[in-house]
């Protein structure tokens, strides 16, 4: 007798994958599969669509973690089911959140009290709770006076594109401070430039995007706590700390730019990149309770308790809050530094060796004390090449190598520079291989001269 499943899927199941029938045909590409398939023969052919895309250890465009310890998977896997928004059904995974809010206020200097924050699917997610609070801060401030609230504006320095995604839609004026003359940060004689009693708040960068350079956090607020004394305007700071929060602390400990000014108060970072958990993990802390406004927090019933909810999504997978709490205890401060420490003296190796090159003007060298561990050069202006940096790029990719090629944002947009994000597990060997392909790059360039350059568009897909 025929057994039905062999009727219903007449594929034998112990075939060999690539000799099974399953694997015969082209997947279903947009119409909806009519039938199932088996497990094993699934995962290969997808597993196999994932070969094309790059390889994430080489990719030195990304700030986020592309290595993670065995037992960070592990915990992965342990927490695949649980809802980092249900804290009623998984009420340790809530306290283990609670517990990071808590070392995280430790970690930035927060003043004595209860520690206010969230985790967040991200640092932008956690940008738009900081910027929400600010405008509902100054709206009411606003309103307690009597005045208008339609003109809202917000000062950064250059700026990667969440803020440009929080001004947009929640119909905030963004002044962009531009870069020019060779100026690429915020400075607090910019920043008093563009205030005025509409401004809800100033956010410095703690590492730019396109440099890696930490904006000057503790001069800006100076010049904002002298604003305020000469004409009553009280501004206050958010902090981008996406990649330096969680480097600052421990690689540059006597750098004020968190809760020890007073004017700061709000603080965002990625815990999937410089916090070395995996990706899909922010957090957002305020100064105190009262720096958010109590309209931001809503308290749901239907999940089985009365539950505090900060952010902006709802159901969200618990695991990555629960490795960033794994790699608190794992690491602590000694073991934060040692990792970090690491990524510094690769991008110190990086920069020595390009300069040893004679071809190129180092923008940011990677010191610890002035910014993340990144490089970002440009092509020497005297230097006359048949090749751009974006050609450059393109050959690294050859290699498998994703070192990303851009031109800066207002003024300077004619500018292009490249850049080299360090991350964990960039080793120095990694990078003494990088070298030499890059070196190989230019010496193909010189045997076969390039007539037509690569303009930015047809070189990369990299975006900030």
């Amino acid at each position: 007798m025929t057994d039905q499943r062999q009727q219903d899927n007449p594929f034998d199941l112990n075939d060999e994958t690539y000799g099974a029938a399953d694997l015969s045909a082209i997947l279903p590409k947009s119409g909806f599969p009519e039938k199932e398939r088996a497990p094993r023969l699934t995962y290969a052919a997808i597993h196999d669509e994932l070969l094309l895309d790059g390889n994430a250890r080489q990719n030195l465009a990304t700030f986020c973690q592309t290595w993670e310890e065995p037992e960070v998977h592990k915990l992965m896997d342990d927490c695949i089911d649980k809802n980092m928004i249900d804290k009623d059904e998984y009420p340790q995974t809530a306290e283990i959140e609670a517990r990071c809010v808590r070392m995280l206020a430790d970690l930035w200097n927060a003043p004595e009290g209860p520690a206010t924050g969230t985790s967040t699917t991200g640092s932008s997610e956690a940008a738009m709770l900081g910027g929400l609070a600010m405008k509902r801060r100054w709206e009411a401030r606003r309103k307690a006076e009597g005045k208008p609230t339609d003109k809202p504006n917000l000062i950064t320095g250059p700026v990667q594109i969440c803020w440009h995604k929080f001004t947009r839609y929640w119909d905030v004026e963004h002044r962009e401070i531009p870069m020019e003359n060779g100026r690429l940060l915020m400075t607090p004689e910019e920043v008093l430039k563009l205030c005025d009693e509409n401004t809800i708040g100033v956010v410095p960068t703690l590492g730019v995007t396109y440099t890696g350079e930490y904006e000057p956090v503790k001069a800006v607020s100076d010049a904002l706590d002298d604003l305020q004394a000469r004409t009553g305007l009280d501004i206050p700071i958010h902090v981008d700390g996406a990649s330096g929060g969680f480097l600052a602390p421990f690689c540059a400990p006597d750098l004020e730019w968190d809760f020890r000014l007073p004017r700061v108060k709000s603080i965002n970072a990625s815990g999937h990149k410089f916090g070395l958990s995996p990706l899909g993990v922010g957090w957002v802390l305020w100064r105190e309770e009262q720096d958010l406004p109590e309209q931001m927090v809503f308290w749901v019933n239907y999940l089985g308790g009365n539950m505090r909810d900060i952010a902006l999504n709802f159901s969200r997978p618990g695991g990555q809050v629960i490795c960033q709490y794994y790699n608190f205890l794992r690491l602590g401060r000694q073991g934060y530094r040692k990792v970090h420490e690491a990524c510094y003296r690769s991008a110190a190796y990086l920069a020595d060796e390009l300069r040893k090159t004679n071809l190129v003007d180092i923008v940011f060298d990677g010191d610890m004390e002035k910014g993340i561990p990144a490089v970002s050069w440009k092509l020497k202006d005297d230097l006359p090449t048949n090749y751009t940096l974006f050609d450059l790029a393109d050959r690294l990719r050859a290699r498998g190598w994703q070192v990303p090629a851009y031109t800066l944002p207002a003024n300077c947009e004619e500018q292009a520079i490249q850049r080299i994000l360090v991350r964990n597990g960039v080793s120095i060997d990694l990078c003494s291989l990088l070298i030499e392909d890059m070196k190989a790059a230019i010496d193909y360039f010189r045997a076969h001269p390039i007539t037509k350059p690569l303009t930015e568009d047809e070189a990369s897909g990299f975006h900030h």
